[in-house]
Parts: structure tokens; C-alpha cells; sequence
């Protein structure tokens, strides 16, 4: 693992269609390679709308198999173009009429090294999941890349500590967070739980925000997508909250070890006492 991994985060509008939005997207990748990036995770189903706004049958078609769709085989080979680690959530169907909410994760070689199910799913207004996506069943993998150990935790997830600890004690060193979220529901939590989650597991996180309000509902998507170092701290600062944006970052590896070795949280745990934590 390089002692410095230069990463990026990429912040994207509905454009109107998914062939555009892919097209950008690879285009947002191009410009963080253009940039140094080693590692880039997209927006949570990054491909079109944020259709959990509504509950309609007809979102069910742009589900994808993974990695055998066609847009995880494009991206395959986008990560060996630009030898970089790529995280691409997208609408996964594992077999008709079961779906996943899922992020593929590709080495920099274009190799797929596996997929993390979205294990948290909500059912509020203007973010009916249920109705689109089964609990994930993949638990809390973690992959190891060309720039080290990485995980991801996607969206609703960031509200329940446990997998981002499961992450942290499988040795993660980079989680990417995509996300799909709006002003007034959570915005007073977006610059408070992912900076949490990084000082309590020590590593870096990178949480991810698409931006604007889109035709399917009034959710205004605040983007303000960041890095948090293992203090806490984001990183220059967040991305705009109303226009595309590639974040780029340098992340010192070296300040896990600094970190880790001054508060001894893995060390101090106690799992011993933690069983009721897991009683349903």
C-alpha cells in the first residue's frame, strides 16, 4: 500500500437518461485520472434518477447483473484504461425479480474483486427502498485493492454504527459511503456521523452526495460530498452543495498508524460484554 493514495469522490446531476449519465461519468472518472486519482467511487446508483422517490414497476428494468451487466464490463475496462481502483454503485439483479442495491468494486487492473449488498434499506417518504431492493446478504466485505484495503457502506447504512466497526475490524483502511440524501431529512447529520464513524474505526472515509432536485420528486440532494481523515477532519473542505464536483484528495496512510497507536480503540474494545448488541 503507498504510503500516500490520492482519491477521488465524483458528485453528479440526473442528466435525463442513463446513457448520458454513464457517459459523465466516465468522463468525471477521465478527469480524477487526469488529476493523479488511484481509487474513484461514484454516486449511490449512480447511473440514473434516485427512482426510490416513487414506487413504480418500471425502475425494476435498469437493474443489472454484476459483474456480467454492461455497465460493471464498461467500467472494467475504464479502471485498467486509467489503472484505477473504481467503486460503481449500481441497481443489481441477482435473478428476475430479486434486486440488490449494490456496489461493485474493480482493482486497478480492471480485475472484479467482488460487491458489497446494501444492507440497511429504509422506507420513508421519498425514499421508498423496500419496495425496489431485498437486505443485502454479503455482510461487511472488505477488498483488497492496488491501494489497499477498502470498504463500503452505502447511503442509509451511515446511521448504524455496526458495520462500520465490522469494516474497521476487517481491516479497512478507506470506506467509500455513496449516497443518495436531501435537505431537511438529514442534512444536520451529513457532516457529523461519517466524521464519527472515521475517528471511532480509524481510517478514512469518503462519503459521496449526488446534487440537485430531480423530476421523480422534491428531494433536493445536497451533494457537499468530503473526505474525513481518522481525526475527524474534512479534508478541504466539502464539495458544493449545488453543482457537479470530482473531490480529490490526498490520504496519508501514515496518519492511521499516528492515530491508531494514540487512541487505542481496537486494543480497548470489548466484545465480551457487547452480546446483547446483537439480540434482535
Amino acid at each position: 500500500m503507498a504510503d500516500v493514495v490520492r482519491a477521488a469522490l465524483v458528485q453528479q446531476k440526473w442528466t435525463g437518461d442513463k446513457d448520458s449519465m454513464v457517459k459523465n461519468a466516465v468522463a468525471a472518472i477521465r478527469d480524477a485520472a487526469a488529476q493523479g486519482a488511484r481509487v474513484t467511487c461514484l454516486q449511490e446508483l449512480f447511473y440514473g434518477p434516485y427512482f426510490c422517490q416513487v414506487q413504480e414497476p418500471e425502475w425494476y428494468s435498469w437493474a443489472e447483473r454484476v459483474p456480467d451487466g454492461p455497465t460493471v464490463r464498461l467500467m472494467c475496462d475504464v479502471a485498467r484504461e486509467h489503472q484505477m481502483v473504481l467503486i460503481v454503485p449500481i441497481y443489481e439483479e441477482e435473478q428476475e425479480g430479486v434486486y440488490y442495491n449494490t456496489a461493485a468494486v474493480i482493482d486497478a487492473d480492471g480485475t472484479f474483486l467482488g460487491k458489497h449488498r446494501k444492507n440497511h434499506i429504509p422506507q420513508v417518504k421519498g425514499f421508498w427502498e423496500k419496495y425496489y431492493f431485498r437486505p443485502g446478504n454479503l455482510g461487511y466485505p472488505v477488498f483488497d485493492t492496488a491501494v489497499g484495503r477498502i470498504g463500503v457502506y452505502i447511503c442509509y447504512e451511515r446511521h448504524f454504527p455496526e458495520g462500520w466497526r465490522a469494516l474497521g475490524l476487517a481491516g479497512a483502511k478507506i470506506v467509500f459511503n455513496p449516497s443518495a440524501t436531501s435537505r431537511g431529512l438529514s442534512e444536520y447529520l451529513w457532516r457529523l456521523e461519517q466524521t464519527s464513524a472515521a475517528v471511532a474505526n480509524e481510517y478514512f472515509v469518503g462519503t459521496i452526495n449526488r446534487v440537485g432536485v430531480e423530476p421523480l420528486g422534491d428531494n433536493d440532494f445536497y451533494g457537499q460530498s468530503y473526505f474525513a481523515d481518522p481525526r475527524g477532519q474534512i479534508m478541504g473542505g466539502a464539495a458544493s452543495d449545488t453543482a457537479e464536483e470530482v473531490v480529490v484528495r490526498d490520504l496519508d496512510m501514515g496518519l492511521l498508524e499516528e492515530v491508531r497507536n494514540l487512541w487505542q480503540f481496537y486494543r480497548d474494545r470489548r466484545p465480551d460484554s457487547y452480546g446483547p448488541l446483537a439480540q434482535p
